[in-house]
């Protein structure tokens, strides 16, 4: 599968807006996928605090929100009515969140993602957004998704602790030299 071709046709036109071309040209983002097609790969085991549980989110998108602010305050205009979220909660407190995204279909392959994945900073380093993309991801696999992509990171490694695979890094002047990874 060619992820570059893949990709252009998901985001048409994604290097030529002004948000990606301001960014630092010494910035560079990973792109990831994983095939949901087969059995997952193993992920180590995944730990989190009793008491956290995982779920979609069908509440008010206030408190989601909110949640999300605490993260990254640029993120909030993506949390919208009628879309999808996956989250981790510590009773009625939201800890961590992601969008459920369908991407689309390509070539017959039906193409989702976790994205504008977080985790409030008093929940983070306990394997809490571990394991809710790993739930995440499992959802949209039962979902009939067929390939698993996170865009736009720079944790490529984080997302390679759950089997993710990157297929090729870019920054604000377009995709990096050699940037095809074999799959």
């Amino acid at each position: 599968m060619n992820h570059i071709e893949l990709f252009n046709y998901l985001h048409p036109g994604f290097f030529g807006e002004e948000s990606i071309r301001a960014l630092p040209k010494d910035l560079a983002f990973t792109e990831l996928v994983m095939d949901l097609r087969g059995d997952l790969p193993n992920a180590p085991p995944l730990n989190c605090p009793n008491g956290i549980v995982f779920g979609e989110y069908h509440g008010e998108l206030t408190a989601l929100r909110e949640a999300v602010r605490c993260v990254d305050e640029d993120w909030v205009q993506y949390f919208k009515e009628g879309d999808r979220f996956y989250c981790a909660f510590d009773e009625e407190t939201i800890v961590a969140f992601c969008g459920l995204t369908d991407m689309g279909r390509y070539r017959g392959i039906h193409i989702g993602g976790p994205g504008c994945v977080g985790t409030i900073p008093e929940y983070r380093c306990r394997g809490i957004g571990l394991k809710m993309v790993r739930l995440a991801t499992e959802t949209l696999r039962r979902d009939g998704f067929d390939l698993s992509w996170i865009h736009y990171t720079h944790l490529a490694h984080w997302y390679m602790k759950l089997g993710y695979q990157p297929v090729f890094r870019w920054n604000s002047g377009g995709i990096l030299p050699n940037a095809e990874t074999p799959s």
